[in-house]
Protein backbone atom coordinates (compact mmCIF):
# COMPACT_ATOMS: atom_id res chain seq x y z
CA UNK A 1 0.00 0.00 0.00
CA UNK A 2 0.87 3.40 -0.55
CA UNK A 3 -0.01 7.21 0.25
CA UNK A 4 0.11 9.37 -2.71
CA UNK A 5 -0.40 13.14 -2.01
CA UNK A 6 -2.51 14.52 -5.13
CA UNK A 7 -1.49 16.95 -7.77
CA UNK A 8 -4.58 19.04 -7.62
CA UNK A 9 -3.75 19.95 -11.25
CA UNK A 10 -3.62 16.44 -12.61
CA UNK A 11 -6.68 15.05 -13.97
CA UNK A 12 -6.13 11.59 -13.14
CA UNK A 13 -5.48 12.24 -9.62
CA UNK A 14 -8.49 14.28 -9.31
CA UNK A 15 -10.61 11.49 -10.83
CA UNK A 16 -9.47 8.96 -8.68
CA UNK A 17 -9.67 11.54 -5.58
CA UNK A 18 -13.11 11.90 -6.40
CA UNK A 19 -14.09 8.30 -7.19
CA UNK A 20 -13.34 6.90 -3.86
CA UNK A 21 -16.25 7.50 -2.12
CA UNK A 22 -18.52 5.93 -5.13
CA UNK A 23 -16.15 2.34 -4.48
CA UNK A 24 -16.99 2.84 -0.24
CA UNK A 25 -20.70 3.69 -0.80
CA UNK A 26 -21.56 1.38 -3.45
CA UNK A 27 -23.54 -0.69 -1.60
CA UNK A 28 -24.62 1.52 1.06
CA UNK A 29 -28.63 3.04 0.10
CA UNK A 30 -28.76 5.62 2.60
CA UNK A 31 -24.97 7.79 0.64
CA UNK A 32 -26.50 11.16 -0.70
CA UNK A 33 -23.28 12.26 -2.82
CA UNK A 34 -22.15 15.99 -3.24
CA UNK A 35 -23.01 18.14 -6.15
CA UNK A 36 -20.30 17.21 -8.20
CA UNK A 37 -19.18 20.65 -9.13
CA UNK A 38 -18.67 21.45 -5.77
CA UNK A 39 -16.85 18.50 -4.62
CA UNK A 40 -14.33 19.22 -8.07
CA UNK A 41 -14.38 22.98 -6.77
CA UNK A 42 -12.59 22.35 -3.59
CA UNK A 43 -9.87 20.88 -5.10
CA UNK A 44 -9.41 23.61 -7.64
CA UNK A 45 -6.91 26.21 -6.04
CA UNK A 46 -8.11 28.78 -8.51
CA UNK A 47 -11.53 29.04 -8.05
CA UNK A 48 -12.20 28.39 -4.15
CA UNK A 49 -12.45 31.10 -2.05
CA UNK A 50 -10.50 29.22 0.53
CA UNK A 51 -7.43 29.29 -0.97
CA UNK A 52 -7.07 33.12 -1.17
CA UNK A 53 -6.11 32.64 2.77
CA UNK A 54 -5.39 29.15 3.08
CA UNK A 55 -3.90 25.77 2.22
CA UNK A 56 -5.24 22.10 1.73
CA UNK A 57 -3.51 19.04 0.50
CA UNK A 58 -5.22 16.05 -0.37
CA UNK A 59 -4.00 12.01 -0.11
CA UNK A 60 -4.92 8.91 -1.70
CA UNK A 61 -4.20 5.22 -0.13
CA UNK A 62 -3.57 2.57 -3.27
CA UNK A 63 -2.88 -0.96 -3.16
CA UNK A 64 -1.19 -1.22 -7.10
CA UNK A 65 -4.51 -0.14 -8.98
CA UNK A 66 -6.93 -0.79 -6.24
CA UNK A 67 -7.96 2.82 -4.18
CA UNK A 68 -8.70 2.44 -0.53
CA UNK A 69 -9.12 5.61 0.83
CA UNK A 70 -8.55 9.45 0.91
CA UNK A 71 -7.67 12.20 3.28
CA UNK A 72 -8.07 16.08 2.68
CA UNK A 73 -5.88 18.48 5.75
CA UNK A 74 -6.05 22.08 6.00
CA UNK A 75 -4.29 24.86 7.34
CA UNK A 76 -7.00 27.47 7.79
CA UNK A 77 -5.17 30.33 8.20
CA UNK A 78 -8.53 32.95 8.55
CA UNK A 79 -9.16 30.27 11.66
CA UNK A 80 -5.65 29.83 13.32
CA UNK A 81 -5.40 33.70 13.19
CA UNK A 82 -8.97 34.38 14.50
CA UNK A 83 -8.96 31.89 17.42
CA UNK A 84 -4.82 32.26 17.78
CA UNK A 85 -4.37 28.80 17.95
CA UNK A 86 -2.34 26.23 15.29
CA UNK A 87 -4.54 23.74 14.33
CA UNK A 88 -5.50 21.80 11.21
CA UNK A 89 -8.78 20.48 9.77
CA UNK A 90 -9.27 17.20 8.64
CA UNK A 91 -12.01 16.26 6.16
CA UNK A 92 -13.47 14.07 3.16
CA UNK A 93 -11.79 11.14 5.11
CA UNK A 94 -13.29 7.33 3.33
CA UNK A 95 -11.96 4.21 3.33
CA UNK A 96 -12.45 1.16 3.45
CA UNK A 97 -12.61 -1.61 6.87
CA UNK A 98 -8.76 -1.72 7.40
CA UNK A 99 -7.23 -0.09 10.33
CA UNK A 100 -3.92 -0.03 8.18
CA UNK A 101 -5.23 2.05 5.55
CA UNK A 102 -6.61 4.57 8.05
CA UNK A 103 -3.44 4.85 10.25
CA UNK A 104 -1.40 5.58 7.37
CA UNK A 105 -3.91 8.26 6.12
CA UNK A 106 -3.80 10.00 9.14
CA UNK A 107 -0.44 9.64 9.45
CA UNK A 108 0.37 11.30 6.14
CA UNK A 109 -2.44 14.11 7.05
CA UNK A 110 -0.78 14.60 11.00
CA UNK A 111 3.52 15.09 9.05
CA UNK A 112 1.78 17.92 6.73
CA UNK A 113 0.44 19.60 9.66
CA UNK A 114 3.55 19.05 11.95
CA UNK A 115 5.53 20.11 9.02
CA UNK A 116 3.54 23.29 9.12
CA UNK A 117 3.84 23.94 12.98
CA UNK A 118 0.06 23.07 13.58
CA UNK A 119 -0.32 21.55 16.72
CA UNK A 120 -3.84 20.07 16.51
CA UNK A 121 -5.79 17.57 14.52
CA UNK A 122 -9.58 18.72 14.26
CA UNK A 123 -12.37 17.35 11.97
CA UNK A 124 -14.32 16.18 10.34
CA UNK A 125 -14.61 19.57 9.58
CA UNK A 126 -15.33 21.31 6.32
CA UNK A 127 -13.95 24.38 4.16
CA UNK A 128 -16.10 26.69 5.35
CA UNK A 129 -18.34 27.59 8.25
CA UNK A 130 -21.44 26.35 6.32
CA UNK A 131 -20.12 22.77 5.43
CA UNK A 132 -21.71 20.05 7.57
CA UNK A 133 -19.35 18.95 10.13
CA UNK A 134 -18.86 15.77 12.26
CA UNK A 135 -18.42 11.95 11.89
CA UNK A 136 -22.32 10.01 12.27
CA UNK A 137 -22.03 8.32 15.34
CA UNK A 138 -25.68 7.24 15.68
CA UNK A 139 -28.69 7.30 12.88
CA UNK A 140 -26.51 5.00 10.46
CA UNK A 141 -30.02 3.97 9.16
CA UNK A 142 -31.24 6.84 8.05
CA UNK A 143 -30.71 8.99 5.05
CA UNK A 144 -28.81 11.95 5.73
CA UNK A 145 -29.98 15.29 4.86
CA UNK A 146 -28.81 17.03 1.93
CA UNK A 147 -25.01 18.26 2.35
CA UNK A 148 -25.06 16.99 5.87
CA UNK A 149 -21.96 13.84 6.69
CA UNK A 150 -22.89 10.28 6.13
CA UNK A 151 -20.18 7.69 6.77
CA UNK A 152 -20.08 3.54 7.47
CA UNK A 153 -20.46 2.86 10.97
CA UNK A 154 -16.84 1.27 11.03
CA UNK A 155 -15.80 4.55 10.47
CA UNK A 156 -16.13 5.35 14.27
CA UNK A 157 -13.90 2.34 15.50
CA UNK A 158 -11.02 3.76 12.79
CA UNK A 159 -11.38 6.76 14.03
CA UNK A 160 -11.41 6.44 17.45
CA UNK A 161 -8.49 4.25 17.64
CA UNK A 162 -6.19 7.20 16.57
CA UNK A 163 -6.25 8.95 20.01
CA UNK A 164 -8.63 11.21 19.23
CA UNK A 165 -10.96 12.80 21.96
CA UNK A 166 -14.33 14.11 21.63
CA UNK A 167 -14.20 18.21 21.12
CA UNK A 168 -18.17 18.21 20.31
CA UNK A 169 -21.18 17.01 19.53
CA UNK A 170 -24.03 17.78 17.05
CA UNK A 171 -27.78 16.27 16.71
CA UNK A 172 -30.46 16.72 14.48
CA UNK A 173 -34.24 16.13 15.01
CA UNK A 174 -37.24 14.22 13.39
CA UNK A 175 -40.41 16.22 13.11
CA UNK A 176 -43.82 14.81 11.47
CA UNK A 177 -46.29 16.83 10.41
CA UNK A 178 -49.03 15.60 12.29
CA UNK A 179 -47.36 16.03 15.26
CA UNK A 180 -48.90 17.89 18.01
CA UNK A 181 -47.91 21.57 17.77
CA UNK A 182 -48.31 23.66 21.34
CA UNK A 183 -50.44 26.40 19.83
CA UNK A 184 -49.07 29.16 22.95
CA UNK A 185 -46.17 29.61 20.98
CA UNK A 186 -47.39 31.58 17.78
CA UNK A 187 -49.31 33.69 21.07
CA UNK A 188 -45.72 33.66 22.67
CA UNK A 189 -43.99 34.96 19.25
CA UNK A 190 -46.88 37.42 18.53
CA UNK A 191 -46.19 38.76 21.58
CA UNK A 192 -42.76 39.07 21.54
CA UNK A 193 -42.77 40.66 18.12
CA UNK A 194 -45.16 43.23 19.17
CA UNK A 195 -43.31 44.26 22.57
CA UNK A 196 -39.61 44.23 21.09
CA UNK A 197 -40.84 46.14 17.73
CA UNK A 198 -39.59 42.97 15.83
CA UNK A 199 -41.30 41.69 12.44
CA UNK A 200 -40.98 38.63 10.02
CA UNK A 201 -39.80 39.11 6.98
CA UNK A 202 -41.14 36.73 3.68
CA UNK A 203 -39.70 36.06 0.37
CA UNK A 204 -41.34 35.22 -3.11
CA UNK A 205 -38.72 34.89 -5.66
CA UNK A 206 -35.10 33.90 -5.91
CA UNK A 207 -34.02 37.27 -6.65
CA UNK A 208 -34.95 38.54 -3.24
CA UNK A 209 -32.70 36.25 -1.79
CA UNK A 210 -29.76 37.14 -3.46
CA UNK A 211 -30.50 40.66 -1.91
CA UNK A 212 -30.89 38.59 1.19
CA UNK A 213 -27.04 36.99 1.45
CA UNK A 214 -25.37 40.44 2.95
CA UNK A 215 -27.76 39.99 5.45
CA UNK A 216 -27.33 36.26 6.51
CA UNK A 217 -23.32 37.11 6.43
CA UNK A 218 -24.18 39.85 9.12
CA UNK A 219 -26.21 38.00 11.27
CA UNK A 220 -23.60 34.36 10.79
CA UNK A 221 -20.83 36.99 11.99
CA UNK A 222 -22.65 38.54 14.27
CA UNK A 223 -21.97 35.95 16.52
CA UNK A 224 -24.80 33.33 15.43
CA UNK A 225 -22.69 31.09 14.20
CA UNK A 226 -19.89 29.24 16.92
CA UNK A 227 -17.74 31.12 18.07
CA UNK A 228 -16.09 28.11 19.81
CA UNK A 229 -15.60 26.29 16.03
CA UNK A 230 -15.80 28.65 13.30
CA UNK A 231 -14.55 31.82 12.19
CA UNK A 232 -16.35 34.98 10.27
CA UNK A 233 -17.30 34.39 6.73
CA UNK A 234 -16.35 36.41 3.87
CA UNK A 235 -18.15 37.82 1.02
CA UNK A 236 -16.66 35.21 -1.07
CA UNK A 237 -17.70 32.07 0.75
CA UNK A 238 -21.44 33.75 1.64
CA UNK A 239 -21.35 34.60 -2.69
CA UNK A 240 -20.56 31.09 -3.06
CA UNK A 241 -23.21 29.61 -0.52
CA UNK A 242 -25.49 32.29 -2.39
CA UNK A 243 -25.46 30.15 -5.44
CA UNK A 244 -26.61 26.85 -4.11
CA UNK A 245 -29.39 28.61 -1.16
CA UNK A 246 -30.87 30.59 -4.56
CA UNK A 247 -30.77 27.04 -6.61
CA UNK A 248 -32.34 24.87 -3.97
CA UNK A 249 -34.39 27.20 -1.79
CA UNK A 250 -38.14 27.79 -1.30
CA UNK A 251 -38.34 31.45 -1.18
CA UNK A 252 -41.48 31.00 0.90
CA UNK A 253 -39.62 29.01 3.11
CA UNK A 254 -37.07 31.76 4.23
CA UNK A 255 -37.89 33.59 7.27
CA UNK A 256 -35.82 36.81 8.32
CA UNK A 257 -36.74 38.54 12.27
CA UNK A 258 -36.20 42.19 11.65
CA UNK A 259 -36.14 44.87 14.13
CA UNK A 260 -36.95 47.85 11.92
CA UNK A 261 -35.25 47.06 8.41
CA UNK A 262 -32.16 45.49 10.84
CA UNK A 263 -32.02 41.62 10.19
CA UNK A 264 -31.47 40.18 13.94
CA UNK A 265 -32.60 36.34 13.10
CA UNK A 266 -33.32 34.21 10.47
CA UNK A 267 -35.07 30.53 9.53
CA UNK A 268 -33.99 28.73 6.69
CA UNK A 269 -35.14 25.45 5.42
CA UNK A 270 -34.93 23.53 1.87
CA UNK A 271 -37.11 21.31 0.18
CA UNK A 272 -34.82 18.17 0.47
CA UNK A 273 -33.55 16.74 -2.85
CA UNK A 274 -31.85 13.86 -1.97
CA UNK A 275 -33.56 11.46 -3.49
CA UNK A 276 -33.11 13.01 -6.89
CA UNK A 277 -29.09 13.49 -6.00
CA UNK A 278 -28.67 9.75 -5.10
CA UNK A 279 -30.11 8.73 -8.69
CA UNK A 280 -28.31 11.05 -10.89
CA UNK A 281 -24.98 10.69 -8.91
CA UNK A 282 -24.40 14.08 -7.93
CA UNK A 283 -24.50 15.16 -11.53
CA UNK A 284 -26.57 17.93 -12.58
CA UNK A 285 -25.24 18.11 -15.80
CA UNK A 286 -26.52 17.51 -18.71
CA UNK A 287 -30.30 16.46 -17.31
CA UNK A 288 -29.60 15.81 -13.43
CA UNK A 289 -30.86 19.40 -13.10
CA UNK A 290 -34.21 18.11 -14.29
CA UNK A 291 -34.29 15.64 -11.91
CA UNK A 292 -33.36 18.15 -8.90
CA UNK A 293 -35.96 20.66 -10.13
CA UNK A 294 -38.79 17.85 -10.26
CA UNK A 295 -38.22 16.46 -6.62
CA UNK A 296 -37.92 20.06 -5.30
CA UNK A 297 -41.82 20.24 -6.25
CA UNK A 298 -42.77 16.61 -5.24
CA UNK A 299 -40.41 15.88 -2.12
CA UNK A 300 -42.27 15.37 1.30
CA UNK A 301 -39.48 15.76 3.15
CA UNK A 302 -38.36 19.15 4.43
CA UNK A 303 -34.58 20.19 6.32
CA UNK A 304 -34.37 23.29 8.48
CA UNK A 305 -31.09 23.95 7.60
CA UNK A 306 -30.46 27.24 10.16
CA UNK A 307 -32.01 29.26 12.50
CA UNK A 308 -30.75 31.52 15.08
CA UNK A 309 -31.21 35.12 16.88
CA UNK A 310 -28.27 37.75 17.87
CA UNK A 311 -27.67 37.25 21.28
CA UNK A 312 -29.49 40.23 22.56
CA UNK A 313 -32.84 38.56 21.34
CA UNK A 314 -33.03 35.31 22.44
CA UNK A 315 -33.75 35.87 26.07
CA UNK A 316 -37.68 36.79 27.13
CA UNK A 317 -39.52 34.39 24.83
CA UNK A 318 -37.23 35.19 21.65
CA UNK A 319 -36.52 31.90 20.67
CA UNK A 320 -40.50 31.49 20.56
CA UNK A 321 -40.18 33.44 17.21
CA UNK A 322 -38.18 31.23 16.03
CA UNK A 323 -40.21 27.75 16.93
CA UNK A 324 -43.49 29.89 15.91
CA UNK A 325 -42.23 30.25 12.12
CA UNK A 326 -40.37 26.92 11.70
CA UNK A 327 -43.82 25.31 12.40
CA UNK A 328 -45.55 28.12 10.29
CA UNK A 329 -42.66 26.67 7.56
CA UNK A 330 -43.57 22.90 7.72
CA UNK A 331 -47.44 23.50 7.52
CA UNK A 332 -47.92 26.15 5.42
CA UNK A 333 -47.36 24.34 1.72
CA UNK A 334 -49.08 21.27 2.21
CA UNK A 335 -45.98 19.50 0.70
CA UNK A 336 -44.17 18.14 3.37
CA UNK A 337 -44.82 15.54 5.58
CA UNK A 338 -41.56 15.13 7.35
CA UNK A 339 -38.88 17.75 8.39
CA UNK A 340 -35.21 17.68 10.48
CA UNK A 341 -33.62 19.94 11.99
CA UNK A 342 -29.85 19.55 11.46
CA UNK A 343 -27.23 20.16 13.84
CA UNK A 344 -27.57 21.94 16.94
CA UNK A 345 -24.75 21.69 19.35
CA UNK A 346 -25.91 19.19 22.25
CA UNK A 347 -24.79 21.79 24.92
CA UNK A 348 -27.37 24.11 23.54
CA UNK A 349 -29.83 22.38 26.40
CA UNK A 350 -32.38 25.57 25.98
CA UNK A 351 -33.61 24.45 22.87
CA UNK A 352 -32.99 21.01 22.63
CA UNK A 353 -35.70 21.07 25.65
CA UNK A 354 -37.73 22.96 24.45
CA UNK A 355 -37.72 21.31 20.72
CA UNK A 356 -38.33 18.05 22.52
CA UNK A 357 -41.33 19.57 24.69
CA UNK A 358 -43.22 21.82 22.29
CA UNK A 359 -42.17 20.28 19.27
CA UNK A 360 -41.99 16.29 20.02
CA UNK A 361 -38.74 16.51 18.23
CA UNK A 362 -36.79 12.85 18.21
CA UNK A 363 -33.05 13.70 17.80
CA UNK A 364 -32.21 10.46 15.95
CA UNK A 365 -29.01 11.35 14.71
CA UNK A 366 -25.53 12.38 15.92
CA UNK A 367 -22.38 14.11 14.75
CA UNK A 368 -18.64 13.94 16.63
CA UNK A 369 -16.27 16.12 15.68
CA UNK A 370 -12.62 14.80 17.22
CA UNK A 371 -9.67 16.45 18.03
CA UNK A 372 -6.04 15.14 19.18
CA UNK A 373 -2.89 16.85 20.13
CA UNK A 374 0.05 16.32 17.27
Amino acid sequence: MKIHQIDTTNKRDVRDFLTIPFLIYKDIPQWVPPFAGDARLVLDRNRAPFYQHSEAAFFIARQKNDLLGRICVMDNRRYNDFRGENTAFFYLFETVDDAGVADALFAAASQWARARRLNILLGPHGFTPMDGNGLLVKGFEHRPAFGQPYNPEYYVKLVEQQSFRMNRETVSGYLHSETPFDERIHRVAERVQKRRNLRVARYKKAKDLRALLPHLKELYNGSLGDAGANVPITDEEIASLGEQLIWIANPKLVKVVLKGEKPVGFVLAYPDISAAIQKTRGKLLPFGWIQALREKKKTDWLNFNGAGLLEKYRGSGGLAILFSEINKSAQESGQFQHAEVVQIRTENENMLREMRNHFGIEFYKKHRVYEKNL
